[in-house]
């Protein structure tokens, strides 16, 4: 599914399907993410971290929990200290 139309600031507007299957409204929020091939991703800031753990999964590598998270931000913050 295309949009073709692009504003002179940048602005893009959003097919109706995606808004749907989004659940995006008028002021929601999203986020633009390019991963590691290049693609760029649309990431709607109404979830949980949990929901969004594993978004951008790399082979061989397992979903942190939020308590991994919470735990690695610890030590970086004991480290940085």
């Amino acid at each position: 599914m295309a949009s073709t139309i692009v504003s002179d600031r940048g602005q893009i507007t959003i097919p109706e399907e995606i808004r749907d299957y989004l659940k995006l409204n008028a002021g929601s929020k999203i986020e633009f993410v390019i991963d590691e091939q290049g693609e760029v991703k649309i990431i709607p800031l109404k979830f949980s971290v949990e929901d969004l753990s594993g978004i951008l999964h790399y082979p061989g590598i397992e979903k942190a929990t939020i308590e991994d998270m919470e735990n690695a931000v610890q030590e970086a913050a004991i480290d940085w200290s």
